[in-house]
Parts: C-alpha cells; structure tokens; sequence
C-alpha cells in the first residue's frame, strides 16, 4: 500500500493516519508456524518542523514454536513503531525510509519494523527448561529418568562418595 503524503510534507504540524492489515507472506520466520491473527498497523505520519515521522503500533497474534522445548505457544505481540521519513537516502539507519516521490510504500516501512523489533528466540516461557539431551523429555512437564553423566575426570572422587 501506498501512503500519500503530498498534503503533509510542507505543511507542519499536519498528519495523515493509516490502518494496514500486513502480508504474512513477507514476514517469514522458521519459529513462526501461523498468523492467527494478520499483523495490523495503526498510527499516523506527521510533520514535525519539517521531519516526517511515522508512528503508531502492530498487533500480531501468532502460533509459533518453542527454540528450547519444541512445544507449540500462542504468542500477541505488539511492535511500537517510530521511523523517520527523509527525502534523500542519508546512510545506513534501518528506521529511516525514503519517500518515493510523495509517497511511502507502506508495506516496506510496517514489515521492517517488524522483522526489526521479532525475537531472536521464540521462548514457550522465559524459564523453559528445553529437553533432555540424552532422552529427549520435555523438562517442563518434569524431571526424566536419565542419571547425570559424571565427568571422567572426577570418577575418582565418586569413588570416594561411594565407600
């Protein structure tokens, strides 16, 4: 979607709002198994002293996939969006986007900012105790079987324990 800015650029103090319901098929993430709900967008584009910001806050609502104990978990998430929006490319900041003419593609703006503020490890819990190494049990729903391996280089210690 294209956002027309031309009414606000000279104008300051001025806003335009905009509500945008995001493709999922551009926010590809392996922990991410479905949208349960489509991320949408909400906020405005204002002119403040002659800067264009955007600002405003998407809501998600995904299924996605524990990175430590392979469960499945429901996870909302709200990324606040706050970029900046300049006439000429001016280095190399990620919240800052160019203006094509007098518009923004609205589509780029929402999906980086996204992709920018999504976990690097998708976590059931924060505790999440994982699996088991050598059974495979999940830990959260208790304790395995499994002994301890002991380090070779204290076999001799556990001797001692033993006697």
């Amino acid at each position: 979607m294209r956002l027309d800015l031309r009414k606000i650029i000279e104008v300051p103090g001025g806003s335009v709002p905009f509500e945008h319901e995001l493709d999922t098929e551009l926010l590809d993430f392996p922990s991410v198994t479905a949208y349960k709900k489509k991320p949408y967008a909400k906020g405005r584009v204002y002119n403040e002293a002659g800067i264009l910001e955007l600002q405003g806050e998407i809501d998600a609502e995904m299924t996605c996939i524990c990175d430590r104990c392979g469960s499945s978990f429901d996870l909302a998430k709200v990324t606040p969006l706050n970029a900046t929006i300049v006439e000429e490319d001016e280095g190399d900041n990620p919240e800052n986007f160019v203006l094509d003419g007098d518009e923004i593609d609205l589509d780029e703006v929402l999906s980086t900012c996204f992709i920018l503020d999504m976990e690097t490890k998708f976590l059931c819990k924060e505790d999440c105790k994982g699996l088991c190494p050598k059974c495979g049990k999940n830990l959260n729903l208790g304790p395995c079987g499994c002994q301890k391996e002991i380090d070779p280089r204290f076999a001799v210690l556990e001797q001692l324990l033993d006697k």
